[in-house]
């Protein structure tokens, strides 16, 4: 009783270390947005300088886009196996690398490599499943609002990243643009290293909100003092594939691919790459076009943070089909918002939409927990790898499209009307939670027979 008062007063002097670690986590993510940041910037300049279609550049963006959801799943696997410390540190390097070698291409098939290999794997490392892994393993209070807070660094990178991108675009050039995203990237990485641990358990301590475990309850050590569920079930891949497999089975998880998917298409797919070229083309700077950009961000991160405050009391599959209605809405009202200049229609629909930005992930990352549990985090890899391939799709579509037609407008209209899908299957999930993939119960043992 004695040392858990001491425990216990400690822990109201302390500020918990799940604090620290979400922290450091929030601004890894931000270093990251930074380079998702700029295909919007960089596609006229990289249209005029090589001579470039809207279709092939979309898609290096695609790729991009692709790689970004694909390598969720495995990333959340490997950082079960290796920690989270590790691979973030890692798919930092990656990001800095690809976007620096982009000063010295010199064809398309390099921006694919470099734009859309190389930074859709780095980025694809943490992104939204590096946020289900960080709340998962260190919060069991203030989860949805933690969720919230740090999907919303992506928003607060695109912030502070786009509008300065798209200034140094048109002056200095593309390439201190990319440089400036490198530096960033190596910046987040003494950082991660020296104030990320992978689970409190490893420093002696519970998530916050979490109960004293009892001694019988402290879990086994794994490779480098940690428990790695990837090792027990055979490793990164193994355990990712054998999640899907499990997840594929039950009818929540296709409305979740589903409804991601179209949130993907909605977002970082069609207005996170088109919007800046589509207000160009109507007569809009750039660097304004950006600015109104980076201004969802700024109502994407008080619309987002807000989102996981309701998620922790409002039913997620209400929320979710809310959110696609309002943002279909928005998106069909758009094309006829576009003018040389700011018009306060536009604005109207800057901070509508940038509410509703990515306030979806909380919900979706709840519903994954609820219905999942332990295999929660993997299963949100693959929502999100859903979610990254229906941008890639809309980001080759919208390019394409631009390119016979001539404008976008069929791409807005398209994607106004696949929201209100969206929200359908949203409220069609079931919540019963499912049972685990990669964590079997053992074998009951049976009584011996009677001689």
């Amino acid at each position: 009783m004695v040392g858990m008062t001491t425990v216990e007063s400690q822990g109201r002097r302390r500020l918990h270390r799940a604090w620290i670690v979400a922290g450091v986590a929030f601004v890894a993510i931000v270093g990251a947005a930074g380079f998702r940041a700029t295909p919007g910037v960089l596609i006229t300049p990289l249209e005029d300088e090589f001579g470039w279609s809207r279709g092939t550049i979309s898609l290096a963006v695609s790729v991009n886009l692709v790689l970004f959801g694909v390598t969720a799943p495995f990333a959340a696997a490997l950082m079960d196996r290796f920690g989270m410390r590790r691979v973030v540190a890692c798919a930092l390097l990656l990001v800095a690398l690809g976007s620096g070698l982009t000063v010295f291409m010199t064809e398309s098939w390099q921006l694919i490599a470099c734009w859309g290999v190389l930074v859709g794997l780095g980025t694809g490392s943490m992104a939204l499943v590096f946020v289900a892994t960080v709340t998962d393993r260190w919060f069991v209070r203030h989860r949805g609002i933690v969720t919230g807070i740090l999907t919303a660094g992506g928003a607060a990178g695109q912030l502070v990243f786009l509008p300065l991108l798209a200034w140094i675009a048109e002056g200095p050039g593309w390439r201190t643009a990319a440089l400036l995203v490198a530096a960033a990237a190596l910046t987040v990485v003494p950082l991660v290293l020296l104030l990320l641990r992978d689970r409190p358990q490893d420093i002696g301590l519970t998530p916050l909100g979490a109960p004293p475990p009892l001694p019988a309850e402290s879990p086994a050590p794994g490779p480098g003092g940690t428990a790695a569920a990837g090792a027990r079930s055979g490793g990164a891949a193994v355990r990712a594939l054998s999640v899907l497999r499990s997840a594929a089975r039950t009818r929540p998880f296709w409305y979740l691919v589903g409804g991601f998917a179209i949130c993907g298409a909605s977002t970082n797919g069609l207005v996170g790459t088109h919007f800046i070229p589509a207000a160009h083309d109507h007569g809009m700077p750039e660097t304004t076009a950006a600015g109104l950009l980076a201004l969802v961000g700024v109502f994407d991160i008080v619309g987002t943070v807000l989102s996981g405050w309701l998620s922790d009391r409002i039913d997620p599959r209400k929320l979710l089909g809310a959110y696609y209605v309002l943002r279909g809405l928005s998106l069909l009202v758009l094309p006829a918002l576009f003018a040389a200049t700011t018009e306060p229609s536009m604005l109207v629909f800057i901070i509508f939409y940038g509410l509703d930005w990515v306030a979806t992930v909380p919900p979706t990352v709840a519903l994954c927990r609820t219905i999942y549990g332990k295999d929660g985090s993997v299963v949100f890899g693959w929502v999100f790898a859903s979610h990254q391939i229906g941008a890639a799709i809309a980001a080759v579509a919208a390019g394409v499209t631009r390119d016979h037609l001539g404008h976008y407008n069929v791409a807005w209209y398209t994607a106004g009307i696949l929201c209100a899908l969206a929200a359908l299957m949203s409220l069609r999930i079931t919540t019963r939670p499912a049972p685990p993939a990669s964590h079997p119960s053992p074998p009951v043992p049976q009584p011996a027979a009677t001689p």
